[in-house]
C-alpha cells in the first residue's frame, strides 16, 4: 500500500462525525450570542484587538487562522495526485464544478439576491461587501470536512484524498485570480496587494509548514502521525470558534439592528449547495462514474474551505465588513446542509446504480 493510500485510510478511519464537528452549528450559534454580548459589554477590548494589525493583517486572527488551517493541511498527502488518472472522469467533474461553475454561479446568485431581491432589507453600504464575502466562500473548495462527508456516504477514500490534494494545489495559484476576476466583474475594487498577501499568508505558507510537519511526523512512524493529528483537531475547532466570537463582537450592532441579515445571506448559499452538489452528482452519473466516487465528487463541490474564506474576508475588508459576516454564515449552515446532501446521496444509491 502506498503512502497516499495509508494516509487516506487513516483519514477515513472514523465512522462518524466527531463531537465538535457534529454540533458545529450549535457552537457557531453560541459564539454568535457570546460575541454579540461581549461586543456590547466590552467594546474597548474589541477595538484594541482590531487595532493589532501589521500590513493590514490582524495578528490575533492570523494566529487563530493558522491554528485552524494547519492541522487540516497536515492530513493532505500531495503524492495522492498521482492517483488522479485512475478516476479522471470524477476528477474532471470535480474541477469543472469547483472552478468553472461554483464561484461564477455564486457571483450571479449574489447579484440576484443581494443587489436586487434583498437589497431593500440589507444595509445599502454593505451590499458590495456581502457579495464579496459570498464570492470568497465559493472560491475556496473544501479541504477538511469533505473527508467526513466522504466517509458518511461510503466514498472511495483514495479518490477523496486525490481530489482534495489536487484542489489544494490548484487553489495556491487560482484562488487570487478567480476572486479578483469576480470582484472586478461585480464592480468591487480589488486590493491586489492585500489579496496576494492573504494567499501567501493563508494558503502558501500554511501548506508549506503543514507539509514539513507531516514529513517530520511520518518519519517518526504512522502511530506518532495519527496521534498528533488526532490531538490537533480540538485546537483547530477552538481557534475557529474564538475567531467567530471576535467577528460577532464587531458585527454585533449590525446584527442587533437587522437580525434578518443572516437569514437573507443564507439563501444564496443554500441554493448554491443544491445547485453544485446536484450538478456534480448528475454529471458523474451521466459519465458512468461509480457511486463511491460520485458521492465525494458532489460533496466537495457543495462544501467550502470556510476558514480560508473568513481569513481572507477579514484581511481584505476588515472585521466589521459585510464580507466577513457573509463568510461566517457559510460556517453556520455548513454542517446541517451537508448532512442533508449526504442523506440524499445515500438514499439515491439504488437509483444511481440502476443507470
Amino acid at each position: 500500500m502506498s503512502t497516499a493510500q495509508q494516509s487516506a485510510g487513516a483519514v477515513e478511519r472514523p465512522s462518524a462525525i466527531g463531537f465538535f464537528e457534529r454540533y458545529l452549528t450549535v457552537w457557531v450559534a453560541f459564539c454568535i450570542v457570546v460575541g454579540i454580548l461581549l461586543g456590547q459589554w466590552l467594546p474597548s477590548v474589541f477595538h484594541a484587538i482590531g487595532a493589532m494589525e501589521v500590513a493590514q493583517v490582524n495578528l490575533p486572527v492570523g494566529v487563530l487562522i493558522w491554528v485552524m488551517i494547519i492541522p487540516m493541511l497536515i492530513k493532505i498527502d500531495f503524492s495522492a495526485m498521482g492517483q488522479v488518472s485512475e478516476h479522471w472522469r470524477g476528477i474532471g467533474v470535480t474541477l469543472f464544478v469547483n472552478w468553472l461553475v461554483k464561484p461564477f454561479s455564486m457571483a450571479l446568485l449574489g447579484w440576484i439576491f443581494v443587489r436586487h431581491l434583498f437589497a431593500g432589507w440589507l444595509p445599502a453600504d454593505q451590499l458590495d461587501s456581502y457579495i464579496a464575502g459570498l464570492i470568497l466562500l465559493a472560491a475556496a473548495p473544501c479541504t477538511a470536512m469533505v473527508f467526513v462527508w466522504s466517509q458518511l456516504c461510503k466514498g472511495d477514500p483514495y479518490f477523496t484524498l486525490s481530489q482534495v490534494a489536487l484542489n489544494d494545489a490548484i487553489m495556491i495559484v487560482a484562488f487570487a485570480p478567480v476572486v479578483a476576476l469576480l470582484l472586478g466583474l461585480s464592480s468591487i475594487t480589488v486590493p491586489w496587494d492585500t489579496l496576494i498577501a492573504s494567499v501567501a499568508l493563508y494558503i502558501v505558507v500554511p501548506v508549506l509548514v503543514a507539509q514539513l510537519i507531516r514529513k517530520a511526523l511520518l518519519a517518526r512512524g504512522e502511530a506518532t502521525y495519527q496521534r498528533v493529528v488526532g490531538s490537533l483537531g480540538p485546537y483547530s475547532i477552538a481557534a475557529l470558534l474564538a475567531t467567530l466570537v471576535l467577528l460577532f463582537g464587531f458585527q454585533g450592532n449590525a446584527i442587533v439592528d437587522q437580525p434578518l441579515i443572516i437569514l437573507l445571506l443564507a439563501v444564496p448559499i443554500l441554493i448554491q449547495v443544491v445547485l453544485n452538489s446536484g450538478l456534480a452528482y448528475l454529471l458523474n452519473r451521466k459519465l458512468g462514474v461509480a457511486h463511491c466516487v460520485a458521492g465525494p465528487s458532489a460533496l466537495i463541490g457543495a462544501s467550502n474551505f470556510f476558514e480560508l474564506a473568513v481569513a481572507t474576508a477579514i484581511s481584505l475588508f476588515g472585521f466589521q465588513s459585510g464580507a466577513a459576516l457573509a463568510t461566517v454564515v457559510g460556517v453556520l449552515i455548513e454542517v446541517p446542509v451537508m448532512l442533508l446532501v449526504v442523506g440524499v446521496v445515500n438514499r439515491s444509491q439504488h437509483w444511481y446504480a440502476s443507470h
